[in-house]
């Protein structure tokens, strides 16, 4: 019997769906995409390759005609596509239920081309009755969505595969522009250089702690007479005072105000306010919401968390997760009502609570995110879900429930007390206080914040029942004085971008969308335009150099309303308002208004100089100090530069915190040349600890002149020893390497003792084994060199790693590892591993710092091996989903032919370097 042909992307989805649709359908994936533009020059259609912008993929001599291919790894899965066709009696696209999701449909139209009945289907979740109804709502693909998509698609081919070229001969080769990334890397540069501008004032007050009835609080200075005391408020960027009718103390002036305060006992209580209010729930998850919300409440990345909400969608367990809806439907309120009745009590619910959407260009009338079942708690899911899984699901179970919940009441109570001043009237202190009467929606669910201090506020504080005109002394009254201190605050510059701030403020704007946020991260961590400091996105100098180049040469296409005004256009084409192919040649071509993208590149290849980055003036020499970008990455030059006059930079330096005094340590470090460890008491040589391109490392004797074909011994340096820590002692043992610890009592042949790439290791012969982790490379020993060569071979995935430490948890979670790894220390949890940075001291690496490298590891994109194919002749690139693919490849691409004869060229020229590899290898 012929069966309906039901296809979805991904096999978890497919497996979920089968549960629900009976004997009569059988369902494949498709695993994404299974078309695309061309990634590489080896994929470029025959037809176009001659074509100058047959690279491109897109016809821009003609009519902006795409031409997609399907890439290797995608044919077995059209081919199982096309057999599973072959048997069935009509098809049901049921790809997610926004415009890629359409895009992917269609696609699958054109490359399986079923001559059986067609009907895209679409449903919010994986439940009986949603399927059902969407069987029953069966539709055609829908053409405006597909076009709005495919214009994104080229929009982001264009934007990046003719603006990432300048940037290789502007900047640095390698460096990629993109439409959505180029803005989000704008805001964290724009960010940087507020911090940089900022001036930092000081100014003081006094706090005061009280006692009444057993209970403690405080109290902070606000007055003096009538006039405000100064807070950070009322300070510019420029440390400028702006507020009016205040007064600024200085510390001597908070000192001074306390001795006479505590010599002018009792004070009294000037004033009680309490007022009665109510909080409101926060709406339902939309995607950019529930990103913000897991890396505050759970330190989940931006990617982690979409790949939790990815799987929990699959299985049916929550509605569609890519969505800027914080709308519900009337049947999930009615779920939630009986829920909230059942779990809280009737007192906790009233009416059907319904939130408007607020999000600039919001897309299609998708729901928010919400549980499928509102009678499944996270502990009644336990054995089901776990991990990631788990905390998600709770976090988006409790949000949906309190958004349908009654308010909390609150009594905001704020007390003023009154201390007599020899000048300027009476000194007025202040303490509020928050007693919640009824906890409302707050028994489900409390929202986080970016800002800690906003947190606190929000904390119940309970002040004690006082009365107006009652005394305050240090003894002999119910309220008593118990300390009165002087502060003094600076103020903070504004603070970076993380990733749940920097997505709310590309979604306040209408820069990207839903399926976006976590790929564009992704994409400028990735490309090296920022690093992180904990939770921060720090700017590298690249990104600045980058971006002044942007700003200047292309500043309307990295403009934020610019940006956002596209994708109100793509909105439009999606409604069928506007037609696709215009709003792309405008773009491109441009008109008698605007110049287009093809214009701005030509002018900026003319007229773009190598941007420079202005770091001070050295007052020594009165020369410049400037930031540039060379071809291992930022480095510093003081004047023309020249010998002695440039640095290299540290990758972890932000902008903002390089003084010109930081930036002249460095190049002088750099002109004193390496650091003398002593003299090897039996070559009478110096030995050095040098800082390479590729790590510290020691060095025995001088570094010959350019030419010397022989090299001095050198030595990398092992486990928690860095530059400037390494002593002579430590160099001495690690030049000696390898030793020799004997022979072996069968071959005669000796066994040594070394460190090579992957750590420390023995060798007998041609069989090298990693050294454990219970072992040390200096005092090894014959007999257990021997029981290692005895035991079974293990591969180095399977060798013990070295411990360097252990750092501990406090919340009492498994420790945290630093361990010596074959391609460097790292860190692991158990289940992550990231690597620790260059100049990072794996010995002393801190929690918080280890916590940071394992976030970014989990929110990077996996890693891919070597010599995959379909990989360009300079470098492998992952083939991305359209709606991610906003940023060109890193390197550029020559033609078919060219890059054939440079690969075989490659090939030829590589031989008999591995057989020189494999003789060295051999005579060890």
């Amino acid at each position: 019997m012929a069966k309906t042909l039901v296809i979805v992307e991904s096999p978890a989805k497919a497996r979920t769906l089968e549960r629900f649709l009976g004997d009569r359908y059988q369902v494949r994936a498709s695993y994404g995409h299974v078309r695309d533009l061309p990634e590489s020059a080896s994929q470029v259609p025959d037809e176009i390759r001659k074509e100058k912008w047959g690279r491109l993929g897109v016809d821009i001599d003609g009519d902006f005609k795409p031409y997609y291919v399907v890439p290797d790894d995608k044919r077995k899965h059209v081919q199982a596509l096309k057999a599973a066709l072959k048997d069935a009696s009509a098809v049901m696209l049921a790809t997610d239920p926004d415009r890629e999701g359409e895009s992917i449909s269609w696609h699958l139209l054109q490359v399986l081309k079923p001559k059986v009945p067609v009907k895209r289907i679409v449903f919010h979740e994986i439940t009986k009755k949603a399927i059902d109804q969407a069987v029953k709502d069966a539709h055609d693909v829908d053409d405006n969505l597909v076009r709005a998509q495919e214009s994104r698609r080229i929009l982001d081919r264009l934007y990046g595969y003719t603006l990432s070229p300048v940037l290789w001969k502007k900047v640095q080769t390698g460096l990629s522009a993109g439409r959505v990334q180029s803005v989000a890397v704008r805001l964290i540069v724009d960010r940087e250089e507020e911090r940089l501008a900022f001036r930092t004032a000081h100014y003081s007050d006094l706090e005061a702690q009280f006692s009444a009835d057993g209970r403690t609080f405080g109290g902070t200075l606000a007055r003096l007479g009538d006039v405000r005391v100064a807070s950070g408020k009322d300070f510019d960027a420029n440390g400028g005072l702006t507020g009016r009718n205040v007064r600024l103390l200085s510390d001597a002036d908070a000192s001074a105000l306390v001795d006479t305060l505590t010599r002018n006992l009792p004070w009294t209580v000037a004033g009680v306010d309490a007022k009665p209010g109510v909080e409101r729930p926060p709406a339902p998850f939309t995607t950019s919401t529930l990103t913000q919300e897991a890396s505050r409440k759970l330190g989940f990345s931006t990617q982690r968390t979409m790949q939790a909400a990815q799987r929990l969608f699959q299985e049916g367990h929550i509605s569609y997760h890519r969505t800027d809806s914080t709308t519900l439907s009337d049947e999930a309120m009615a779920e939630s009502a009986r829920a909230i009745r059942e779990l809280f009590g009737d007192d906790y619910y009233s009416a059907p609570r319904r939130y408007q959407t607020t999000v600039k260009n919001a897309q299609e009338a998708h729901e928010a995110i919400r549980p499928t079942n509102f009678g499944s708690a996270a502990a009644a899911l336990e054995r089901v879900l776990g991990g990631d899984d788990l905390r998600l699901y709770e976090l988006i179970w409790k949000r949906t429930m309190a958004s349908q919940m009654v308010d909390a009441r609150v009594l905001r109570t704020t007390i003023e007390i009154s201390a007599p001043a020899e000048n300027g009237g009476p000194a007025m202190f202040t303490a509020s206080g928050k007693l919640i009467e009824f906890a409302g929606f707050r028994r489900a669910y409390v929202e986080g914040s970016d800002d800690p201090s906003a947190e606190l506020e929000e904390q119940e504080t309970v002040l004690p029942t006082l009365t107006v005109g009652e005394r305050i002394a240090k003894a002999g009254t119910r309220v008593r004085l118990l300390a009165l201190e002087p502060k003094g605050h600076d103020t903070s510059p504004p603070a970076r971008y993380t990733e749940a701030s920097l997505i709310k403020e590309l979604e306040r704007i209408g820069v990207g969308r839903p399926s976006t946020f976590a790929a564009t991260i992704g994409t400028i961590e990735r490309r090296g335009y920022v690093f992180r400091q904990g939770k921060a996105l720090v700017p590298s100098f690249t990104a600045f150099a980058v971006t002044r180049l942007l700003r200047e040469h292309f500043g309307d296409l990295i403009d934020v309303e610019f940006t956002a005004e596209m994708e109100e256009d793509l909105d439009q084409i999606s409604r069928g308002e506007r037609e696709w192919l215009d709003f792309i040649k405008q773009f491109y071509r441009g008109d008698k208004h605007h110049r287009g993208l093809e214009e701005a590149v030509k002018q900026a290849e003319e007229r773009a100089e190598y941007p420079l980055i202005d770091v001070g003036v050295d007052a020594g020499s009165g020369e410049t100090i400037r930031v540039r970008i060379g071809r291992y990455g930022p480095f510093l030059q003081l004047g023309e530069g020249g010998p002695g006059k440039t640095a290299g930079l540290p990758p972890t330096v932000a902008p903002a915190d390089l003084t010109v005094e930081k930036a002249m340590a460095l190049i002088r470090a750099k002109a004193k040349g390496p650091r003398m460890l002593g003299v090897d008491p039996k070559t009478g040589m110096n030995v050095y600890a040098i800082h390479g391109r590729f790590g510290a490392y020691v060095q025995l004797g001088d570094t010959p002149e350019q030419g010397v074909k022989e090299k001095p011994k050198r030595s990398s340096l092992t486990g928690s020893l860095t530059e400037s820590t390494v002593t002579l002692e430590d160099a001495l043992k690690l030049l000696e390497l390898p030793r020799q610890l004997g022979t072996h009592p069968e071959s005669g042949q000796p066994i040594v003792a070394g460190l090579g790439r992957f750590g420390p290791y023995i060798k007998h012969g041609d069989d090298y084994r990693s050294l454990e982790a219970m072992d040390d490379l200096f005092t090894v020993d014959l007999e257990r060199a021997l029981a290692l060569l005895a035991a079974p071979k293990r591969s180095a995935r399977q060798a013990a790693k070295r411990v360097i430490r252990k750092i501990e948890v406090p919340e009492g979670g498994a420790a945290l590892q630093v361990l010596e790894g074959r391609y460097g220390p790292y860190v692991t949890d158990g289940e992550l591993n990231a690597s620790i940075p260059r100049g990072t001291d794996p010995a002393t690496l801190s929690l918080d710092a280890a916590r940071a490298l394992i976030e970014a590891r989990r929110g990077a994109a996996p890693s891919h091996r070597r010599g995959r194919r379909g990989a360009t002749a300079a470098g492998t690139h992952r083939r991305r989903r359209p709606a991610q693919a906003s940023e060109a490849p890193a390197v550029s691409a020559a033609p078919a032919k060219s890059k054939a004869k440079a690969k075989s060229k490659a090939k030829s020229k590589a031989k008999p370097a591995a057989r020189k590899r494999a003789v060295r290898k051999r005579a060890g």
